[in-house]
């Protein structure tokens, strides 16, 4: 199993804070069935700024350590970029990653709470850069929750989405798994990964959601995300399913 998403890489955002606590994150995922994971420290995010090369040192240092400790995962280096106005500016620069530095497929992190009016063009911009925007957790964005309709348009439009393995899982809450289905069943999504930061509060969960997805989704489905992950790793244009609206049900006749 191959997870696209993590905060594995020791002190440089709020994921692991030490080496240890990477080790332990190591050994958690290759219980959890993980041969390859995708350190992806926050960039850019008003917090933290960890550029490639920073990146890519980190991650040798880990793999290093991983083969002295006898720990079976393979750490790619990745980063979770916040959408912000020089983001095309800064990957001329060489200050951003594209997933294993494969120059296609770049992780872009939304706000919590909104959508900045210019993700829709930004989105568009790296598409002509040559580059694949895979959107992470959108199901945790309380602006597309209220109005999926905006998420729609960007997969339509060229985008990938990933949602996070706890939120099928249910451990953000109801409204999070149930919209994190609702995703799956618009073909609104393309990837489940972890984002997993330590092993207690944020963890990796991949197998739960796994499960979860089989009993509503089906085997295929379970294929079709392990194969996506599989695809990018080797430079190869993930699986996509025309994209649906969001179905909303009524209740007692209200939206």
């Amino acid at each position: 199993m191959i997870d696209i998403h993590s905060h594995i890489l020791a002190g440089v955002d709020d994921g692991a804070k030490d080496i240890d606590a990477s080790l332990e994150m190591a050994r958690a995922a290759v219980e959890e069935g993980i041969t390859t994971i995708i350190a992806t420290p926050h960039h850019k995010n008003g917090q933290y700024e960890n550029t490639k090369k920073e990146i890519i040192e980190a991650t040798e240092q880990l793999n290093e350590r991983l083969l002295e400790e006898g720990i079976d995962l393979k750490v790619i280096p990745g980063q979770e970029n916040r959408i912000y106005g020089e983001l095309i500016e800064d990957f001329s620069k060489g200050e951003i990653l594209t997933i294993g530095d494969g120059g296609k497929f770049v992780l872009i992190e939304l706000p919590s709470n909104h959508v900045p009016r210019y993700t829709g063009q930004m989105l568009f911009d790296l598409q002509l850069q040559g580059l694949t925007p895979i959107i992470v957790h959108p199901e945790r964005n309380s602006e597309l929750i209220e109005h999926p309709d905006m998420l729609y348009k960007f997969v339509k439009n060229g985008a990938f989405t990933q949602v996070t393995a706890s939120s099928i899982a249910g451990l953000f809450g109801k409204k999070i798994k149930k919209f994190s289905e609702q995703l799956i069943e618009a073909n609104l999504t393309h990837f489940v990964a972890s984002d997993a930061h330590n092993v207690t509060s944020r963890a990796f969960h991949m197998n739960a959601a796994y499960l979860e997805i089989e009993k509503k989704f089906g085997t295929n489905a379970v294929y079709m995300f392990k194969e996506n992950a599989e695809f990018i790793l080797d430079g190869q244009h993930p699986y996509m399913e025309p994209p649906e609206r969001v179905k909303r049900k009524k209740f007692l006749g209200i939206f």
